[in-house]
């Protein structure tokens, strides 16, 4: 890493010096952070007290891959204090965005980088900046957001020194997809209780639909007629058939099973939850399923982009997905 100071141990290996505790003190935080802001705050706060880092900033993906939230090291608040995001475009010619889309790190002299990011790198060359290290933030099938540190010296990254730059994204990247499982199996726990409580005058209705290419089109045809027998607007209809088309489809290609789709509307609230009974056949172990968990799919990342609220939850009998609409006229 540039700036960092590296010795020799007693096997011929590298250790760092300096960085140890505070690398060490992010760890602990990331571990322990309770929500997105906690750990873009550890970011923010230890990774720019590294020696040689001039500035860091923290970006994750929201809108279905649409943008990018982001903070950077100098805008980071008082403890206690919400972090003031702001939001980048997906396609904007930066650094993080460059990365989320690419999947891959860019290390490397900001010379080296002039033609790619002109104005950014103009604007850290005159701060003191004279490289940079962009790091992808692994997520299922596609980047969940990025890393990007500026340092004050030229020296290259290799061996050790990148590994540890990529070793630090990895752990980000834990920690928020650990706080966003955490969310949603609460937000599923919220929507179980609410389901149980839905007063008399709740509209309902459920269906059971096929485990194979016939299931998006039944679920369309079913939530149609529901949806208009219960006099929903256009525009809230056309809505829940995307997102429920997108849902269904998943479930087909992972779980391979037959599905139950559930429709309710309480309080102006439409919600739809489609249920799985998990892969059928030979179990794999994880690291040999292509999307394990089954909901970060492109097309739930349109679902994500659609719905005013969703969620998922996967136990051993099968995932749960839902989504909900304010249809209130």
């Amino acid at each position: 890493m540039p700036g960092l100071r590296w010795e020799e141990s007693a096997r011929g290996g590298s250790t760092p010096r300096a960085p140890l505790g505070r690398l060490s003190r992010l760890d602990e935080a990331l571990v322990t952070a309770g929500d997105v802001d906690d750990v873009a705050r550890a970011v923010l706060r230890d990774l720019g007290a590294l020696p040689g880092v001039r500035r860091v900033g923290i970006g994750l993906t929201e809108g279905g891959g649409r943008r990018v939230r982001f903070c950077a090291q100098e805008h980071l608040p008082a403890a206690g204090e919400p972090i003031p995001w702001c939001h980048i475009d997906a396609f904007e010619d930066v650094p993080v965005t460059a990365v989320v889309r690419s999947g891959e790190p860019v290390l490397a002299a900001l010379d080296d980088v002039r033609d790619r990011f002109a104005a950014l790198v103009e604007r850290e060359l005159d701060a003191g900046s004279q490289s940079l290290a962009a790091l992808p933030l692994p997520g299922t099938g596609s980047p969940i957001g990025a890393l990007v540190l500026f340092f004050d010296s030229t020296e290259g990254y290799a061996g050790v020194r990148r590994e540890l730059l990529l070793a630090l994204a990895e752990g980000v990247s834990d920690a928020v997809h650990r706080i966003h499982s955490l969310h949603d199996r609460e937000q599923a726990a919220e929507l179980s209780e609410a389901e149980e409580e839905l007063e008399g005058d709740a509209l309902r209705a459920a269906v059971t639909l096929p485990r194979d290419v016939r299931a998006p089109g039944v679920a369309r045809s079913f939530l149609r007629d529901e949806l208009d027998r219960w006099g929903l607007e256009e525009e809230v209809v056309e809505s829940a058939l995307l997102c429920v088309s997108e849902v269904v489809t998943n479930a087909v290609n992972h779980a391979h099973s037959r599905s139950l789709l559930r429709v309710s509307l309480l309080h102006g609230v439409l919600t739809v939850l489609v249920r799985d009974r998990g892969s059928v056949g030979e179990v794999r172990p994880p690291d040999d399923v292509d999307d394990p968990l089954a909901v970060w799919g492109r097309g739930l990342m349109l679902v994500e982009a659609v719905a005013d609220r969703w969620g998922s939850e996967r136990d051993a009998a099968g995932t749960t997905v839902w989504f909900a609409l304010d249809a209130a006229s």
